[in-house]
């Protein structure tokens, strides 16, 4: 039996290069655990003191959007609101990469497949607002 999310995310118009959803959980499913490593990283190099409490704000700002998309994409289901935090999210990640760079440089680097998928993500959520205005 198929959800009221699922049957109102169908029946968005979304661009022909839309991957199929398996794509979306094998994606996160990589970068996941990508972000738990890097962002818990940082934390604990902060809590040492080898870390300045700023360099963990763009984190922190990036795991409380990343954890609040889904329930206003698929909760509210507000395509602005869900476009907003998709931008937030990628600036965030620039953000992040550009902070910890001098103290973790394989931390901003393990950043990079986050923001190429954030990247398209971004994309295909502007594409959908768009096109279902």
């Amino acid at each position: 039996m198929r959800s009221d999310w699922s049957i109102w995310y169908e029946q968005l118009i979304k661009p022909p290069w839309t991957p199929p959803p398996w794509v979306f959980g094998t994606a996160w499913s990589v970068l996941y655990p990508i972000i738990f490593v890097t962002f818990g990283f940082v934390l604990v190099q902060i809590v040492r003191g080898k870390i300045p409490l700023w360099v963990g704000i763009p984190f922190l700002i990036n795991l409380l959007t990343n954890l609040a998309f889904m329930p206003i994409f698929s909760g509210w289901r507000n395509l602005w609101f869900a476009t907003a935090d998709v931008l937030v999210i990628w600036g965030t990640i620039v953000w992040a990469i550009v902070a910890v760079w001098p103290y973790a440089r394989w931390v901003a680097i393990l950043q990079i497949p986050y923001l190429l998928w954030v990247t398209f993500a971004g994309v295909l959520i502007v594409y959908i607002l768009i096109a279902n205005m």
